[in-house]
């Protein structure tokens, strides 16, 4: 797979999921010539702004030898699925299809929040009970419902809740990002978070209305306002309530920074713009899988 450009680089995880051999090469027809025939190659991922009318009749032409020809963003939301973002606001036309859902599709959604939330609830009422008394064994100090504000859908905060699942004031007045292995988090706490027990209480919170079952995941005003400066087009996301589980959720593992949110991000946009009852139910199966295999945040 040759990509003319580098305005995009792949990440290592999306190399594991792709399995082929990526190679960057300037745009330039000379050299794509002198790639190809040396290596085979079967996808031409167009990877820049900067290519000229010459450029892209040759590209176009080399369809006719046999190879797939695509620009990075078509070859992101095809392959990946995920949704490319260009690292300025200037391009409007990037927006148009990222909607929030149709009357109908938005009583679809809740439909399957009832549908699925209230069993759940019913069903995990033994396990919330055990977390409870796990929680006040380990932590006694702290409370077992951890509850704090998130930004929901068109921007307004909603007061989420989750078993607690670290120490008190872990954050000592200071936001910080939860990372793999957070020493803040106490034994039975990671456990809740791989199997993803921690989230149960936000049933309630879907309930409410506040959130969905599938969608973005909920972010603190903190957060988000640091985001927004970052990263181009990241109030698209609330263009719908959020989710305790999505798609960024089941196809990226916990974020760290502000890289990992603009992944995230990628993966959120397709979730609105490609949102479908089959997306919904694929990303629960996929949730499903993440729980089992204890890959949980």
């Amino acid at each position: 797979m040759i990509l003319i450009g580098s305005k995009y680089i792949f990440n290592e995880l999306e190399k594991e999921v792709l399995k082929k051999n990526i190679i960057y090469v300037n745009p330039d027809k000379n050299e794509i010539e002198k790639l190809l025939s040396k290596n085979d190659c079967e996808y031409l991922i167009l990877n820049t702004d900067n290519a000229d009318n010459e450029l892209i009749k040759y590209l176009t032409s080399l369809e006719l030898q046999g190879y797939k020809f695509l620009t990075i963003e078509h070859f992101l939301e095809d392959y990946l699925q995920k949704l490319y973002i260009p690292n300025n606001n200037t391009k409007i036309s990037y927006l148009e299809e990222i909607k929030p859902y149709n009357r109908f599709e938005y009583i679809i959604k809740r439909i399957i929040d009832y549908c699925i939330s209230i069993p759940l609830l019913i069903v995990t009422s033994p396990v919330m009970l055990y977390a409870a008394y796990r929680i006040k064994k380990e932590s006694p100090n702290g409370p077992i419902i951890f509850k704090q504000k998130r930004v929901g859908k068109s921007g307004k905060e909603f007061v989420c809740y989750k078993f607690r699942s670290m120490i008190p004031d872990a954050e000592k007045g200071k936001p910080k990002f939860a990372s793999k292995n957070d020493p803040r988090v106490f034994k039975w706490g990671a456990f809740m978070r791989k199997t993803r027990i921690d989230e149960l209480p936000q049933l309630i919170n879907v309930l409410k209305g506040e959130m969905h079952l599938v969608g973005p995941r909920p972010e603190r005003k903190y957060w988000i306002d640091i985001f927004e400066k970052e990263i181009p087009y990241y109030n698209q996301r609330h263009l719908v309530a959020p989710g305790i589980t999505g798609w960024a959720q089941v196809n990226y593992p916990y974020g760290e920074n502000v890289l990992d949110a603009k992944q995230k991000l990628m993966y959120d946009l397709y979730y609105i713009k490609n949102w479908s009852l089959w997306l919904e139910i694929k990303t629960i199966f996929k949730t499903f899988k993440v729980v089992t295999e204890k890959r949980g945040v």
